[in-house]
């Protein structure tokens, strides 16, 4: 699903320029480390990333289809064989299967039947194969319905109202929306929300068509039969959309979770299929309604229309079936040799709309190489101090499924061992490096990339990324994949990353063929992420302090305040702050300074013995916490955390201080000096916190 990387909201940093790479580590430490990621650098196979991403995308295969299983069971003896530890973790999701049943067909004022799956072409052997299945929206409802038809843009919330605006009903006709500005469930949502009968989402190609260049299979972009597939459920939580804050556990196993009836979800009931933009130019080139408002134009060679009045009469029909279907994560483990119980998570989802070779699978193979590498090391007697896990999660695709399930499963075990979840969701989808993370997690990341070289070049990872800047940009976490319930739900610092290009994003073109031609033809960029990514890991699990970044917090949060007081002062001008907070951010940031300060004379000059390590690093678990909130969310209490989410409206887009950010799309100031105290109290609590820690380290 990954789309959080379009959707972030980007800082550049100039200290991490000339930040340590020794974090965490005491000085006589500091020359093994340095042994031990040369060591794993060079046991990096180069040859291995191709062999798993061409077998992992052999076939199409979707959660819960038997191809998926094969997939399982291949990742599970990699690892196996690698000496990691693998368990698989078995849920039952309510969920669409397959596509069932559809059709899109003009009635009026001629009678065509539209196509819905991509063409077959010659030259890529992989269009033809009979396990490809139509365009289909996952959760779509079920319904015949023949109407007129509305187009709506990219059917945002504003989109909707613009209509409104203007006088167009979309009461009982069938919306067509193109992809692009939110998730797809939102347009849904909107659609049914105003009295919709249907909904038809299309790829336009202003966004990815012949109007951006050349399109497959010449070039990287849709050409007119590609169509993006997806998932719609919306609901106010994420995961299984039976068993919120609840595993989904098998129904035939010893534990009995309660289920909610369907009929009492959020489940979409209007049919919602998507289509390319050949079919969508047969519909749009009928209309003759009002012309378009400006920015509502695409680049279909004609003026586009908000109707078609009632001479245009299209015909949607979808019968998708919903019922319980068992998914598996795989999760792979090195244990700790020294500190067992404290958790490094590495993950991506295997599941996949087509054969999957960006998204997902360029992460998933990259895993498997890592797997293969720290395997190799524990072997040689160079294992990890803390546990390293690599999980593949299932049905991700539908909803950020399998995750959220583990999550919620393992709730516990995270909230007292983890120290970090790592996200690798499409992670080696081109050429171009980028990332966002907590604020935690951001110096080790940068300090990895400089380690690390940028095939082809003679420059690091670190000095392609950060360009011509001062320093790279890292982003905020958003919407759109697995780090969601460690980050939002519990309080894991997480990171999401990897290198993004050209993509045929959820289309049946997105083969291993497409990746051979346009993506990496060397096959280089995986092992290189794989090297960034198992130098962060190795520091995160061998460091004898947890290598947070503590000062980031002071940072980041007086950008993001100042951030939202502008957001709140665009419609409330008599507006002043959130006084308490200001107040507790001057604190954080003194006492983060001198936490700072008194743990590098530690690391340096002292030594510390285990059961000060383990204490100190309990409590650096525990900072994160400090943001989330028993209250939650008032746009649903599933989310937990003060610091981020992701934005309710749109699905991708990041929202800092999402208590906040939720009244100002509200245009409301009723509740805040109520999250001026929550905020304040979550900071204070951060703050003292850090005082328990600097008063261990004197």
């Amino acid at each position: 699903m990954r789309r959080l990387l379009v959707h972030i909201v980007l800082f550049s940093f100039s200290y991490l320029a000339t930040a340590q790479s020794n974090d965490g580590f005491l000085a006589q430490s500091q020359t093994t480390e340095k042994q031990v990621e040369d060591y794993f650098l060079k046991t990096v196979d180069f040859d291995q990333y191709k062999i798993h991403l061409k077998t992992l995308t052999q076939k199409p295969h979707v959660a819960g289809s038997k191809a998926n299983e094969e997939v399982r069971d291949y990742m599970a003896n990699v690892m196996k064989n690698a000496g990691l530890k693998v368990e698989l973790y078995p849920y039952d999701i309510y969920m669409s299967k397959n596509p069932g049943s559809s059709l899109i067909e003009l009635v009026t004022p001629i009678r065509e039947p539209l196509n819905q799956q991509e063409f077959i072409l010659e030259g890529d052997a992989y269009s033809s194969s009979a396990d490809l299945w139509k365009g289909w929206n996952a959760y779509s409802g079920s319904g015949d319905v023949t109407a007129e038809v509305v187009y709506a843009n990219y059917g945002t919330k504003e989109d909707f109202e613009k209509l409104k605006e203007l006088g167009v009903s979309v009461k009982g006709k069938i919306v067509l929306a193109r992809y692009g500005q939110n998730f797809r469930g939102y347009k849904a949502k909107f659609a049914e929300e105003n009295g919709a009968a249907g909904l038809i989402i299309y790829t336009d190609p202003a966004d990815s068509g012949f109007t951006k260049g050349l399109v497959y299979p010449e070039g990287v972009y849709s050409n007119e039969s590609a169509i993006q597939r997806g998932s719609v459920l919306t609901e106010e939580f994420t995961g299984d959309p039976l068993t919120p804050y609840e595993p989904a556990l098998p129904l035939d196993g010893k534990k009995k979770i309660k289920r909610l009836d369907p009929k009492d979800t959020n489940m979409h009931t209007i049919p919602v299929t998507p289509i390319g933009y050949g079919s969508a130019q047969k519909i749009l080139g009928l209309m003759s309604g009002k012309v378009v408002p400006e920015g509502w134009q695409g680049g279909l060679p004609f003026t586009y229309r908000l109707d078609g009045g009632d001479e245009l009469k299209l015909r949607l029909m979808v019968d998708q079936k919903r019922d319980f279907v068992r998914v598996h994560n795989v999760v792979g483990t090195i244990k700790g040799t020294e500190y067992p119980d404290e958790w490094i998570i590495l993950g991506c989802h295997y599941d996949a709309w087509g054969y999957g070779a960006t998204d997902p699978n360029s992460g998933t193979a990259m895993l498997l190489g890592l797997s293969e590498s720290l395997g190799k090391l524990a072997k040689e007697g160079k294992g990890p101090k803390r546990s390293i896990l690599i999980a593949h999660w299932d049905a991700e695709e539908h909803g950020v499924i399998g995750s959220a399930e583990w999550v919620e499963q393992m709730k516990d075990e995270l909230n007292a061992k983890a120290v970090a979840y790592l996200n690798f969701d499409g992670g080696v989808s081109g050429k171009k490096f980028g990332a966002s993370a907590s604020p935690t997690l951001k110096k080790v990341l940068v300090e990895a990339s400089k380690e690390v070289n940028y095939p082809e070049t003679e420059k690091t990872v670190y000095e392609v990324w950060k360009g011509d800047k001062d320093a790279p940009k890292i982003g905020n976490l958003g919407g759109g994949s697995d780090h969601i319930g460690f980050y939002m739900h519990v309080g894991v610092p997480s990171l999401s990353g990897g290198t993004s290009g050209p993509t045929l994003y959820h289309t049946n073109y997105d083969s291993f063929g497409f990746y051979e031609k346009f993506v990496d033809p060397s096959f280089k960029m995986g092992p290189m992420v794989e090297q960034l990514v198992g130098i962060m890991t190795l520091r995160l699990a061998n460091a004898e302090i947890i290598p947070y970044d503590v000062k980031r917090y002071a940072t980041d949060l007086k950008l993001h305040f100042e951030k939202a007081t502008a957001g709140v002062k665009s419609f409330d001008t008599n507006f002043e702050g959130f006084d308490l907070v200001d107040s507790s951010l001057v604190k954080l940031e003194e006492v983060a300074a001198r936490f700072e300060t008194r743990l590098t004379t530690v690391l340096n000059n002292g030594s510390l013995s285990k059961n000060e390590i383990n204490s100190i690093n309990s409590k650096m678990l525990a900072l994160e916490k400090s943001f989330i909130d028993s209250k939650g969310m008032y746009y649903g209490d599933w989310y937990k955390s003060l610091y981020a989410s992701t934005d309710p409206f749109s699905g991708y887009a990041s929202w800092m201080l999402p208590g906040i950010e939720y009244e100002i799309s509200l245009k409301s100031s009723d509740r805040l000096e109520e999250w001026d105290m929550r905020y304040s109290k979550a900071i204070d609590n951060l703050s003292s916190k850090i005082n328990v820690l600097i008063s261990e380290l004197n």
